[in-house]
């Protein structure tokens, strides 16, 4: 019965060798692979990114698991997909090719983005430095005549290396003059609505007079008169019992409607020698005092008291006191003043029995375009100048700060204060924030024009992680939960996690470069990075690490802890900008007597569970093949 037995089941085998002989190879094949033929046979090789027998297994291929400056380049990140990959340029930095994504293959890689020049804005000049990379602003002043009233007009430079435009534009400012009208016989005054509070207007008074006196029967003048007021008041240098038509307008580059008056000027004999006076101030520093008396050619004595002051310094005052004696009845004074100072003038007409005086204030112009020079940073957040002012007298210099970060969007710092010193060579030590790009506006109050300088601060440390400390003692170790940090001193480039033995954990320094892998730790005595994630690819919220999980994190195997051994679990952060690192570190959990981690003993629990099972069934067919060879014997 025996080699009967044998026979039938050769001849089984035969046969089922037969239908694997005559069957088609190409209708085995993976969905995922094509049949070709070579070398006279036809075999299955799965497509292009994917990797398998071609048969019954083709599983994708991970092109990025060496990186993504070696697959796809420089300052790039790369996607694997199905069948596949992609690249994409980091921030600060854009494609060749000009699209979002790219294979290198083709040529294509990754430059830092340069927007170039920013773009002419009509009626405007670029007011503050600027750089041409990422996140640059670029700043718009309307020129004179012209304003913006939509707001401030910037320029920003796109991930695309172009600028983007404002909407806004400068438009032409129109002075509107209204309600004119004569006050003291001889003066004027008027409103004016100018576009912009506290802007000082140059206005055109063109004067025409006529009377029937055949001696200087006709008076034609024109005056210049500058103001910020927006009630200005005039007294004009005008004939005595005349026929006047007075035109004011703003002077070029602004516009306005002109605005006439007429008026007649009181005759002479009608006044009385009160020693009523008016005065017109001409060129900032000059008066010119009209009295109005019957009495031509009579001496009168006029007296000026002077005192100026800089309201931004507290103990500054500029005071002084003259008399003079004139004929004159239109005498014109030029006083001796100090620039970018306040000053309020008293004039007394000293005509007994009875002292008439008039009081008027005015601000000198800055002295110079410019008084600081030489201006440089030290200690990075310091400035240091030099002043041209006189020794021993006191400036303000007032700052006005911007900071951006490219790489934070939402971050933007503005601050203006001023400070007061009498030194030729002032320092200042800014309070500023880490990993930012500043502008920063140094004006000195007796100067015209600020003093811009650009600076660009280091990052430092990154917040310490924020952890949730574990001591485990023989046990399995839980997972851990790594949580995103905000970026405050800097770009947060990477997450590392650190297995080192516990009797380091003491002389561990977390800006230590060079950590090993686990396949080239050499002792169990130096440690290795578990686990090295990009910050970029860490969720908001949070995610959740097993320690020895036997996945790689970026080049890096999360290998299973030795048993027995004491382990120190680290969680170092990594921020990079203007290759500058600095690094933050945590100690995350202390293992002693380390064991299996749950996912470990819940693969050795099924493992164990299968070869039970495994064995009942050797068992049961070994009992059913025994009796089956008896029944047939």
């Amino acid at each position: 019965m025996a080699p009967s037995h044998v026979v039938l089941n050769y001849q089984r085998a035969g046969s089922a060798l037969g239908m694997v002989e005559g069957l088609d190879v190409c209708a085995t094949c993976h969905e995922l692979a094509t049949c070709q033929q070579r070398g006279g046979k036809k075999i299955c090789i799965c497509n292009y990114g994917f990797v398998g027998n071609g048969r019954t297994q083709c599983v994708d291929k991970n092109e990025c698991q060496f990186g993504a400056t070696v697959v796809c380049g420089n300052h790039t990140s790369c996607h694997n997909t199905p069948g596949g990959f992609f690249c994409i340029c980091l921030g600060g930095y854009r494609a060749t090719n000009n699209n979002k994504t790219f294979i290198p293959n083709d040529g294509t890689f990754c430059t830092e983005i340069d927007c170039g020049s920013p773009p002419e804005v009509q009626h405007a000049v670029l007011e503050r430095n600027h750089s041409s990379s990422l996140g640059s602003v670029a700043h718009y002043a309307c020129q004179e005549g012209f304003e913006s009233p939509g707001g401030k007009i910037t320029s920003v430079c796109t991930e695309k290396g172009t600028w983007r435009k404002s909407p806004l534009t400068c438009t032409e400012i129109m002075t509107e003059i209204s309600d004119v009208s004569v006050f003291n016989n001889t003066c004027v005054r008027w409103k004016t609505n100018p576009g912009r509070m506290n802007v000082r207007i140059v206005y055109v008074i063109s004067i025409k007079g006529q009377r029937l006196d055949p001696v200087e029967s006709v008076h034609k003048e024109t005056v210049n008169f500058t103001t910020d007021s927006r009630t200005p008041e005039v007294c004009l240098d005008l004939y005595k019992g005349t026929n006047y038509s007075v035109s004011i307008s703003a002077a070029p580059p602004r516009r306005s409607v002109p605005a006439f008056i007429g008026f007649q000027t009181t005759e002479d004999d009608i006044l009385q020698d009160d020693g009523v006076f008016n005065i017109s101030i001409l060129n900032e520093t000059c008066l010119k005092l009209k009295r109005h008396s019957r009495r031509i050619g009579s001496e009168q004595m006029y007296q000026f008291k002077i005192l100026g002051q800089r309201l931004y310094l507290n103990h500054y005052y500029h005071e002084t006191s003259f008399n003079i004696t004139t004929r004159e009845q239109a005498p014109v004074v030029c006083l001796n003043l100090y620039p970018a100072t306040d000053y309020t003038v008293n004039i007394t007409l000293l005509a007994p029995p009875k002292q008439h005086s008039v009081q008027i204030r005015t601000r000198t112009a800055p002295a110079v375009k410019q008084t600081i020079i030489n201006i440089s940073i030290f200690n990075e957040t310091c400035l240091r100048w030099k002043s041209l002012k006189t020794a021993d007298v006191e400036e303000m210099y007032l700052f006005h700060i911007w900071g951006q970060r490219w790489y934070q969007k939402e971050f933007a710092q503005e601050m203006a204060f001023n400070s007061t010193t009498s030194s030729q060579a002032p320092e200042m030590c800014l309070d500023l924030h880490p990993g930012t790009n500043y502008s920063v506006s140094l004006l000195a109050l007796s100067s015209e024009l600020p003093v811009v300088i650009s600076l660009t601060t280091q990052i430092t440390e990154p917040p310490p992680p924020e952890v949730e400390f574990f001591t485990v003692h023989g046990g399995p170790i839980p997972r851990l939960k790594l949580r995103k940090i905000k970026e405050k001193n800097g770009p947060i480039s990477s997450y590392q996690i650190l297995v080192l033995p516990l009797a380091r954990q003491s002389t561990f320094l977390c800006d230590s470069e060079g950590a090993n892998s686990f396949f080239s730790n050499t002792t169990d005595a130096d440690g290795y990075v578990a686990a090295e994630l990009l910050a970029k690819d860490v969720p908001d919220d949070a995610m959740e690490i097993s320690i020895g999980d036997r996945l790689y994190y970026g080049k890096y195997y999360n290998a299973p802890l030795k048993i027995g051994k004491d382990y120190c679990i680290i969680l170092r952060i990594t921020s990079e900008w203007n290759k500058v690192r600095r690094y933050s570190c945590a100690v995350w959990a202390q293992v002693k007597d380390s064991s299996l981690t749950l996912q470990q003993m819940v693969g050795v629990g099924l493992g164990s569970v299968v070869v039970v099972i495994v064995l009942a069934f050797l068992s049961f067919s070994a009992m059913w093949y025994v009796t089956l060879s008896f029944f047939e014997e």
